[in-house]
């Protein structure tokens, strides 16, 4: 069923693994998906796949550190579209092998400027396109690292930490505006992010968390869910 026939969502780190399949997912579900990341050979192969399948996307190749780019990309959106219904801020990297004592400064602000920052942006940019239109869902895609400790992985937890108290704090900035924030917290996907977990059999897939977010973005308007923890239930 189409539920989202007339709604647009924006989707970062759309080009691979967990950004590709909610985009695919929302684009099925009768959603314009805004396709954000910056590789846009890898977008537009996705934005093609999407319109084979019948849906409706378009890329918008952007990198999350750039605050220019993503007023531009919220100016862009409201031409075109003149609504912004779903935010997805999914695009993240990671920084696990060293201690915090052996972790440079500069990827302690790579970290947090594609984690942390770039959701903060993204919301600043896009939640008032929301708020004119009484409704909307911004979704932050968080981690089980974002409630326990990481051992070398600090800057990375850090960041999760930090983007659930974001995304808790918004929510309740916005829920008087009719406007929903949910944080996703997966355990380990299967996807090319990260390397702690070799068994891919334990492994979250990309769709399980796609699904979540169909979830979220189709519930009754009257609730909404706070943060979903996302766990593999049985080696495949």
């Amino acid at each position: 069923m189409e539920v989202l026939t007339g709604q647009v969502a924006v989707v970062t780190g759309a080009g691979r693994g967990i950004g590709e399949a909610i985009s695919k997912r929302l684009a099925k579900l009768g959603a314009a998906v805004v396709l954000i990341a910056r590789d846009a050979e890898r977008l537009a192969e996705v934005n093609g796949q999407i319109e084979m399948a019948g849906g409706r996307a378009e890329v918008f190749p952007l990198d999350l550190r750039d605050e220019e780019a993503i007023t531009a990309l919220a100016n862009s959106i409201k031409e075109r579209y003149g609504r912004c219904d779903i935010l997805v801020n999914n695009a993240g990297i990671g920084a696990m092998g060293a201690p915090l004592h052996e972790t440079s400064p500069d990827t302690w602000e790579a970290v947090m400027a594609t984690n942390l920052r770039a959701p903060y942006l993204m919301i600043r940019a896009l939640a008032p396109l929301m708020i004119a239109t009484g409704s909307g869902h911004i979704i932050n895609i968080s981690s089980l690292a974002g409630h326990n400790p990481l051992k070398n992985g600090a800057a990375y937890a850090a960041s999760k930490w930090g983007l659930n108290g974001l995304t808790y704090s918004a929510a309740e900035e916005l829920r008087d505006y009719g406007v929903r924030v949910s944080a996703v917290a997966p355990g380990s996907v299967n996807t090319s992010f990260g390397s702690r977990v070799t068994d891919a059999g334990w492994k979250i897939q990309s769709e399980d968390v796609a699904n979540v977010v169909a979830m979220l973005v189709t519930q009754s308007p009257q609730s909404f869910v706070s943060e979903v923890l996302l766990r593999p239930t049985r080696k495949h």
